[in-house]
């Protein structure tokens, strides 16, 4: 069973066999199925089926010759038109599956960013027909299985000003010190002793997330899976069809990057609000738009 299937809604599907069902019926209708041929003897098949606007199950296997859908994996997604980040993407083949992992050098968050990407199959479709493989932006999402809503830390209008100036001027020595700029390294050198000796000092009075606003790091051993604590700007709440449950999808401003994360109200500690925050372990994934080759 996938971890997080209870995420859109499918909480109560907890067995092998009661999953298997659901996907069996899920791949009844092969009518919208899109196919790619590999080489003369393989070929990809994928089906997606929403439960919800822009939330579902993607589901990939094989036709054989007799025309018959035969399932290897499968995932839940969630999809986003709002863009993340707009710095290039590297993409990198997973070595078991026919899926891909995306990695973008995002300064705002200090950390090399893999993610899932959920437009595997468009993927190697370009990769078959050798087109170009760069990217122009990208549309995260996360799904989590249990979250708490955080209060807001108080700042006036100056305070967040202040913030955004300090962000955007860290995210330029960053990208100097990545070129070999040696001033700057020392300067990031300087101002994250002051931070750690500042952030210390606080400690012993404050309570840790009155000092940390938002974070953004990565957890457990695998490399999509992070940390987050981001600001509540939009909440959305949908309904799984087929089970009824429900589910939030809630747009987070985290690190400066916007991106959503979804998760079932069930699973949720705390009464969510546009301003408040969101804390929780959330599995990345996300669509990558590509460059329009030129003609």
């Amino acid at each position: 069973m996938h971890k997080f299937l209870r995420t859109i809604g499918f909480s109560l599907y907890e067995k092998d066999r009661d999953i298997d069902k659901l996907l069996d019926k899920l791949c009844e209708d092969l009518s919208d199925v899109k196919r790619i041929q590999i080489d003369e003897e393989s070929n990809l098949c994928e089906i997606r089926r929403e439960v919800a606007p822009g939330m579902g199950i993607a589901i990939y296997g094989e036709m054989d010759r007799d025309g018959k859908f035969q399932r290897m994996y499968y995932y839940p997604y969630l999809k986003s038109s709002d863009i993340t980040s707009e710095v290039s993407c590297s993409i990198q083949r997973h070595t078991e599956r026919e899926t891909y992992a995306g990695l973008l050098d995002e300064y705002k968050v200090g950390i090399s960013l893999i993610f899932y990407i959920d437009n595997s199959f468009e993927c190697r479709e370009r990769i078959i027909d050798h087109h170009s493989m760069d990217t122009s932006y990208s549309c995260l999402t996360g799904l989590a299985v249990s979250g708490k809503v955080l209060l807001p830390i108080q700042k006036s209008d100056k305070q967040r000003e202040k913030a955004r100036v300090a962000a955007k001027d860290r995210n330029n020595l960053l990208e100097a010190a990545k070129n070999g700029d040696e001033d700057a390294m020392e300067t990031l050198t300087i101002e994250d002793i002051d931070l750690y000796s500042q952030a210390s000092r606080r400690v012993m009075k404050e309570d840790l997330y009155s000092i940390i606003d938002s974070c953004f790091m990565p957890c457990g051993v695998e490399c999509d899976q992070y940390s987050v604590i981001g600001e509540i700007i939009k909440i959305d709440e949908m309904k799984n069809h087929i089970t009824e449950e429900e589910v939030y999808d809630f747009t987070l401003e985290c690190s400066d990057l916007i991106f959503h994360v979804c998760i079932a109200k069930k699973d949720l500690t705390g009464t969510p609000e546009v301003g408040r925050r969101f804390k929780g372990q959330v599995w990345m994934q996300g669509t990558v738009k590509f460059k329009e080759s030129e003609e």
